[in-house]
């Protein structure tokens, strides 16, 4: 009897143990459906569960959350696949292929996503017990999501040199965004708004790397954060959470608002709360409110954006797009006026750097160049003297914010008609005065004492004569010293990111072809703002990602010479890399060369500056205050030996016999060389004349 009712009960009690059981593992020839809400994969201590997450109308990726929710009710997510191609929510699913590829399709058509891997083996797909998705055979692991962050780390997760965590586009948004956690290529862990403009903004850039307590000397670039709330990166830089040593579920997140937060909670539904953050002032990061908008920190709201005076928003659903002017700037004097910001600061941008410059001297600065927006005036600058004036003139306004504890004030360039007319005086009408009747006792003069009053009076006047004489004479020594030098200053990161539709626009479909290389093909082109430019579409570039594409554009960018051609942008999209230069109308120097259009004087004349722009290069770079106290050629010498000395191929470094060797060679060289150029320039001299 008792075996009978065994047997009877034996069904029910198979189906309860299997119904509350959950699946960790997801077997070979196997599939999760975007229609069934329980095809989900939850891990063996149930704190992390996969499946599909709806981002959208009918638009769902394949992500891992918390199993728990928060106490608003919503999924924390911490991974997702497919976060820039969602598919649909019909016949949409991730299988394990017997191939031993994992792949997700999108409505049982095309694959939007695949791990690309292949196994002779039997493989499954199982979500680890610390968040980790992992496809494995009996052999190892073949792939895991911890290798391929999206923009959260968990706890013992390495962030190395091939990894980044890239923000959302916004709050609802779970697509790429524009700001990115990376190792650069100096070591040294930073955060780079990637938008329209290109930009590093953390550390801050007005440091060198060890100023902000970074090291560039370890090449191994690994980054984590551990259970305890610990955070340590091999460039030197680490910190610990407010609550650090409790036990507690933590991740470390790049929030779309381009700030990198750790964030800790006890174990069940409850908020997560911010136990550290990268950015204490978040109007300083890049890219917040668009160019010609200023962003302004509010308690209790955050942050809020804000046209330009004479400027209007171009989309009021997007921010980041800023805000485009509305009145017409002319580049006469006569109608051109200056707009006091106090406590504005736009980062970047600049036309030069001008040191010693007073009001009058910066605006006179920015009413010479048509493209200046205004200029930056301030009294303090990182390791210059204070208590100097400081002029920055602007080509772009970009990254703006406004702070009381910005010890500084922007001058916006505006028609002086828009200017705001301020008439301050007295009110002298004759209603409400009144005749008040005073007796005053004159006091005895005292001979004396007018004595010393006349005489401080003359003492006086004399000094001041004396020191404004010499004011004037130290002033205009000043203008003529620097007058010769402010047209090579550089403009900071002047260039702009083209998409690839706007140079096909501008090239005619790429059909005027001016010059071809090694490197790639030239083309003229016309941009939308009727600018003629050389357009260089590059050979090979799509092995190089774009982040190295961009970091490398960015460094030529900063580039600036008089025998330089000058950079306007580039394009980065898919496998296309394209430089926008500035086009030369009269051709190079080569071609000039070529021609009979320039006499013998002439092409005497190029030579001898080219000689002496190639041999001046030390006087560049060194102190002028060195001026006479060293050998050029020495120091010449000795900074081409240090080159090769710091190569970054470790082997192509010389020894210290082979050191000895460069320095004989290389001053036997230079004599020779030195003698050479003096008889080819006589000889040269003496045919001409």
């Amino acid at each position: 009897m008792a075996t009978s009712v065994f047997l009877l009960f034996l069904p029910l009690i198979f189906f309860s143990s299997s119904s509350s059981s959950t699946i960790d593992r997801l077997n070979r020839a196997s599939s999760l459906s975007v229609e069934h809400a329980d095809d989900v994969l939850t891990s063996q201590n149930g704190i992390f569960s996969a499946g599909f997450f709806p981002v959208g109308d009918n638009a769902y990726c394949f992500a891992v959350w918390f199993s728990e929710s928060s106490s608003e009710g919503s999924r924390t997510i911490i991974w997702m696949a497919n976060r820039d191609q969602p598919v649909n929510g019909r016949k949409s699913e991730l299988s394990v292929l017997k191939s031993g590829n994992v792949i997700i399709t999108d409505a049982g058509r095309f694959t939007v996503w695949s791990t690309d891997t292949v196994s002779e083996y039997p493989v499954f797909l199982k979500l680890d017990e610390n968040g980790n998705l992992i496809l494995q055979n009996s052999e190892g692991v073949l792939w895991k999501s911890f290798d391929s962050p999206t923009d959260t780390l968990l706890p013992q997760q390495l962030l190395t040199k091939d990894m980044k965590l890239v923000s959302s586009r916004s709050q609802g948004n779970f697509s790429s965004g524009f700001y990115k956690l990376y190792f650069g290529d100096d070591n040294v862990l930073r955060l780079l708004y990637g938008g329209p403009e290109i930009s590093v903004y953390w550390p801050d850039p007005e440091l060198m790397s060890w100023e902000a307590g970074r090291s560039t000397y370890n090449s191994s670039r690994i980054a984590f954060i551990d259970p305890l709330g610990y955070f340590s990166s091999s460039d030197n830089f680490n910190f610990t959470s407010a609550d650090y040593g409790e036990r507690v579920q933590r991740i470390l997140k790049l929030d779309f608002d381009g700030n990198i937060r750790l964030y800790s909670r006890n174990y069940g539904m409850e908020k997560w709360t911010v136990s550290w953050q990268a950015m204490s002032q978040p109007c300083r990061i890049h890219g917040t409110c668009g160019p010609n908008s200023i962003c302004s920190y509010v308690p209790h709201f955050g942050r809020k954006c804000s046209c330009l005076q004479g400027f209007k928003i171009r989309d009021r659903t997007d921010w980041s797009l800023g805000c485009v002017q509305e009145f017409n700037l002319t580049c006469t004097r006569n109608e051109t006026g200056f707009l006091k910001l106090s406590h504005v600061e736009f980062f970047g941008y600049d036309y030069g750097f001008f040191p010693n410059y007073t009001i009058e001297m910066c605006e006179n600065l920015c009413l010479q160049t048509c493209d200046c927006k205004g200029f930056k005036f301030k009294f303090v600058k990182h390791n210059h003297p204070d208590n100097i004036p400081y002029c920055y003139p602007k080509i772009q306004l970009l990254n703006g914010h406004h702070s009381p504890n910005f010890q500084g004030d922007l001058y916006l360039k505006v028609p002086k008609k828009t200017l705001p007319f301020q008439e301050t005086g007295l009110d002298c009408s004759s209603t409400g005065v009144k005749q008040m009747n005073r007796t005053y006792t004159k006091n005895p003069e005292n001979a004396s004492q007018k004595f010393v009053v006349r005489f401080a009076i003359v003492f006086g006047a004399v000094e001041l004569g004396v020191i404004f004489v010499v004011g004037c004479c130290f002033l205009r020594a000043h203008q003529n010293s620097s007058a010769g030098t402010h047209n090579y200053y550089r403009m900071a990161t002047g260039f702009r990111k083209f998409t690839l539709s706007e140079l096909k626009k501008a090239t005619r479909g790429f059909s005027e072809e001016i010059g071809r290389g090694a490197g790639g093909v030239v083309y003229k082109g016309v941009l939308s703002d009727h600018r003629i430019a050389a357009i260089k579409r590059l050979n090979d570039a799509s092995d190089q990602g774009e982040a190295e594409f961009q970091a490398e554009v960015s460094t030529i960018g900063k580039l600036n010479h008089i025998n330089l051609t000058e950079m306007w942008g580039y394009c980065a999209e898919g496998k296309h890399r394209l430089l926008v230069y500035r086009y030369m109308e009269h051709g190079s120097l080569a071609e000039q060369l070529s021609s009979n259009a320039l006499s013998w004087e002439k092409r005497f004349e190029i030579a001898m500056k080219q000689a002496t722009g190639m041999s001046s290069w030390i006087e560049m770079i060194m102190d002028p205050k060195l001026e006479g106290k060293y050998d050029k050629c020495r120091v010449e010498i000795l900074f081409e030996v240090a080159l090769k000395c710091v190569a970054e191929d470790k082997d192509a470094r010389p020894t210290m016999k082979e050191v000895v060797e460069l320095l004989k060679c290389f001053c036997a060289r230079k004599m020779i060389l030195n003698l050479s150029n003096q008889l080819f320039y006589d000889s040269l001299r003496t045919f001409l004349y």
